[in-house]
């Protein structure tokens, strides 16, 4: 099914992260591979394309981000399509396909790409491609491969009716469209199989390696070793894209740009840690630790239940330690600059306007430094974490063939299981990578075009402006990876490990922890941006009664809404707070009345007081926490409670749930 002229589509993507638009740039460079051409822009790029006159098929990848939100590049876009004037047959003559991004943990699974799916069929566009929606909870892979293997065969056959009905071909007789799209899954299966070259080596020999990777003794796979059946297993491995940059070093060497300015839209302000405590214990299990920020010579602005971004660079133990691993210990403080090559595919704009990307330092890894007419150098630092499709890149540089044949089947379809099992869920990074396949010598070149951004972090707000103007306080657990089969050492969150140790001085006063650079820099500095919540907020009413969850950390944003920082009992005294349940699920006590351990054991035991709040009151309910281990359990405990209380079945309690929601009288902060 092959057309005779590469054919256009338009190729739209929103992201928040990074995942969006790293999909799309493979699409982009599958789309040749298939006879057809890819022209990509970023939904925020309105003025490069115009769905209103679009004669061609349009793809969208999209993500979620926030409470069920479109990332912010896509904003403007939904605000457009969402205009009410507009006639129900606006996009009548669309063509689209749509690939959503989300996290089965929250509650608004791909809310994003929902959103803009619904209001594109609300104007009259048309799909020619089923909608998928990739579940970063299991791995994006499980779903983003295939919908992408099956994309193509999609847009040829949207192309073959463009011909009939141009009168260009004769050869296919032009069925109903409802024929196309029930032959469309027994099709993609051919199209695998025609297309066989392009998704794998194109080398056939190079599927298979006759290598025995485990030894006698290793019956059990790892991240190093597989077993049978896929170490006997030919491999569908992805196509490696072809190089596109040039790094040169420079003889000059200098200091870095400060971390404000990551941002060009001026968004980001640099602002002095004046507090540090530790919240938890020494022999408690995870040490939590509060900041309080001073923002009152800035413009930032915030309200409870607000969230906001920390921009922080990598550990610069791990930088130095990746320098030596790849041999560039000694230019460390040297300049570097990047080059497109002149042959290459990828398209200028996705990256800027200009052929030098960044000429900056080394050791901090900054990766596409876009130096602007204005002189401006913009940066975001190289993540240390990767995605699947990095090992792909790996295996060219890797010089043992055991350890080369691994990388294959990490990367390739069939080894998508001990993947997700033994990096995914391991979070096994670029350096425990290294450590584990020590033949793996990548270039600097490798890791600035495979390497994500390493993207800013979110905290909730744990204050009010209100009550303490010009403060901005948050708290957070250090984030901590045991030392494991596949982590040698014991490893840190990336913030929260620099932000532990920035405000180490802080934290132990009387310690001689100064250094050299501490002594000439007394008030430690971070950069911080806004990311305000568009829900979580306290009712405009200040009479209507809330109930708060928030086991942990989950916390903070509840002292914001209280208005104070200190003991919560005192808001029992001042009537500010009337009631305060507390609960530690790590409690040895061997009282013969046993204590509820968990938030939602409190929540059923008090189950007429929450009814009362949300039936008969009209209250809201926060939840702040961990998604994983206590959202969903409080939002089955909430049901328990709604259905005991209204005298019905689960199914009508649920329905009641799902009011409160609707309602934003239910309301959640929650994190994986």
């Amino acid at each position: 099914m092959c057309c005779d002229l590469k054919r256009r589509f338009l190729l739209l993507y929103a992201t928040q992260k990074g995942q969006a638009k790293a999909i799309a740039e493979e699409i982009y460079l599958q789309a040749g591979a298939h006879g057809l051409e890819a022209d990509m822009h970023c939904l925020s790029e309105m003025d490069k394309y115009n769905l209103e006159t679009e004669k061609d098929p349009v793809v969208i990848v999209i993500s979620t981000t926030g409470t069920g939100d479109p990332p912010d590049t896509a904003r403007k876009f939904v605000k457009k399509i969402r205009d009410k004037t507009l006639p129900p047959d606006h996009l009548a003559h669309l063509q689209y396909g749509l690939l959503g991004l989300g996290d089965s943990e929250y509650t608004f699974f791909c809310n994003g790409g929902k959103t803009v799916d619904r209001l594109l069929q609300e104007l009259g566009a048309q799909h020619f491609y089923d909608t998928g929606l990739a579940d970063d909870c299991v791995g994006l892979e499980l779903v983003v491969d295939p919908w992408i293997d099956g994309l193509w065969l999609a847009l040829k056959e949207v192309f073959l009716l463009q011909k009939e009905k141009e009168g260009m071909s004769n050869d296919v007789s032009a069925g109903p469209r409802a024929g196309h799209e029930m032959n469309l899954s027994s099709k993609i299966q051919d199209l695998k199989l025609e297309d066989e070259g392009v998704s794998s080596f194109d080398d056939p020999s190079q599927k298979l390696l006759d290598i025995n990777v485990a030894s006698a003794r290793d019956t059990e796979p790892s991240l190093v070793h597989s077993v049978p059946p896929i170490s006997q297993s030919a491999l569908n491995i992805p196509v490696l894209p072809p190089e596109y940059i040039e790094v040169q070093f420079q003889d000059t060497q200098g200091e870095n740009p400060r971390l404000s300015s990551l941002l060009s839209e001026g968004t980001a302000f640099e602002v002095p840690v004046t507090k540090a405590s530790q919240l938890t214990s020494k022999d408690a299990i995870k040490t939590a630790l509060l900041l309080e920020l001073d923002i009152a010579d800035t413009a930032f602005d915030y309200q409870p239940g607000d969230a906001f971004c920390v921009i922080c660079p990598n550990s610069v133990s791990e930088v130095e330690e990746l320098l030596h691993i790849l041999g560039l210990s000694e230019k460390g403080e040297n300049f570097v600059c990047v080059k497109v090559k002149q042959d290459t595919k990828k398209k200028g704009k996705m990256y800027g306007n200009t052929t030098v990307f960044f000429v900056e330092s080394v050791q901090d890894f900054p990766t596409f430094f876009n130096v602007c007419p204005t002189g401006q150098i913009i940066y975001p630092f190289l993540s240390l974490s990767f995605l699947q499709a990095f090992l792909r890149a790996l295996v060219e540089c890797t010089s043992n063939a055991g350890e080369k044949r691994r990388l294959q089947e990490l990367c390739s379809k069939q080894g998508a299981s001990d993947y997700t099992h033994f990096v995914r869920e391991s979070n096994v990074c670029l350096l425990d990578l290294l450590h584990a396949f020590p033949s793996c010598k990548p270039s600097l070149n490798l890791l600035i075009e495979h390497l994500p951004k390493l993207q800013a972090r979110s905290y909730s707000v744990s204050s009010s402006n209100l009550y303490q103007p010009g403060k901005l306080c948050f708290v957070f657990n250090i984030v901590e990876f045991p030392a494991c089969p596949t982590r040698p050492v014991l490893r840190k969150g990336v913030c929260t490990g620099w932000l532990a140790e920035l405000v180490t001085p802080l934290l132990h006063p009387n310690k001689d922890t100064l250094d050299v650079k501490r002594e000439s820099s007394p008030t430690e500095k971070i950069c911080i941006f806004a990311r305000p919540n568009n829900t979580f907020h306290l009712p405009s009413d200040p009479s209507v009664p809330f109930v708060m969850v928030g086991p942990g950390t989950g916390i903070a944003p509840f002292i914001g809404f209280l208005q104070h920082r200190d003991e919560l009992r005192c808001f029992l005294e001042n009537g500010t707070l009337t009631h305060l349940k507390v609960c530690f699920s790590r409690d040895s006590s061997t009282a013969e009345v046993a204590q509820p351990k968990y938030v939602q054991d409190i929540i059923r035991l008090y189950a007429k007081e929450v009814a009362r709040v949300l039936l008969k009151e009209g209250g809201y309910f926060y939840v702040c926490g961990d998604k994983k281990h206590m959202a969903d359990d409080v939002s089955d405990a909430i049901v328990d409670v709604l259905s005991i209380e209204m005298e019905v079945d689960k199914f009508e309690a649920m329905k009641t749930m799902a009011m409160l929601r609707e309602e934003k009288r239910y309301l959640q902060d929650v994190w994986s």
